[in-house]
């Protein structure tokens, strides 16, 4: 487990991809069950763990992944995630090379639960959210570019959707359009950063996870 940051109410973990935050119908051991045994086992707790989720990757993306160790940390942090207090940068390898350098995409999503899917409309329909995110260019290869992405507001599968909308879905993610599959199952989308303030001492707290060890990453 790679932890990138902890104190007595939060701890920050690079999530690699396939494993999963919290349990689903798998029954798949998950990220805060081994963050969990690594707590009780470091601080020799006797009884139960606490540990709070305030927000979560899906398991085919990399990247960070906050936890709270304390129910005051998970409350603030909940609300601070609801508020837009948060700020996420997402780093993604996508197919192609995106119609502009830098722009702002603004769409109006609607989730089909079913396929586990979302759609991305251009105008605001019934049972649609909005969903806004920046992204730039940062480099380009012969098949692939690097974005960096900045979430506004965090839509179910967005980045994934969204940039799938305007031709450049992520490397491997074969749900929103990519043509081939990448060798670990996962896709090309890595939570790159987040900044926040501390939901107890305060402090800034900016914490950067390092890039998944495949050569594409440190190719581009």
């Amino acid at each position: 487990m790679d932890i990138l940051y902890e104190d007595n109410h939060i701890i920050v973990v690079n999530k690699a991809v396939g494993e999963i935050v919290q349990g689903d119908k798998t029954g798949d051991r998950t990220l805060a069950d081994e963050v969990k045994a690594y707590i009780k086992e470091t601080c020799a707790k006797p009884g139960a763990v606490f540990l709070g989720i305030p927000h979560r990757l899906d398991r085919p993306v990399s990247g960070v992944c906050v936890f709270a160790r304390t129910s005051k940390a998970l409350e603030r942090l909940n609300r601070m995630f609801r508020d837009g207090e948060v700020s996420k940068i997402y780093h993604a390898i996508v197919c192609g090379q995106p119609p502009e350098e830098e722009a702002t995409l603004t769409h109006y999503l609607s989730r089909n639960e079913r396929q586990n899917k979302a759609y991305a409309h251009a105008t605001e329909r019934p049972g649609t959210k909005r969903a806004v995110l920046d992204y730039k260019l940062l480099s380009r290869g012969e098949r692939y570019s690097l974005l960096e992405v900045n979430l506004h507001t965090g839509r179910h599968h967005q980045i994934r959707c969204q940039l799938a909308t305007i031709g450049c879905p992520v490397k491997g993610d074969l749900k929103y359009g990519a043509p081939r599959s990448n060798p670990d199952g996962g896709i090309s989308l890595h939570a790159r950063s987040i900044s926040f303030e501390h939901p107890v001492s305060h402090e800034q707290i900016n914490v950067v996870a390092p890039y998944p060890q495949r050569d594409i990453w440190n190719k581009l």
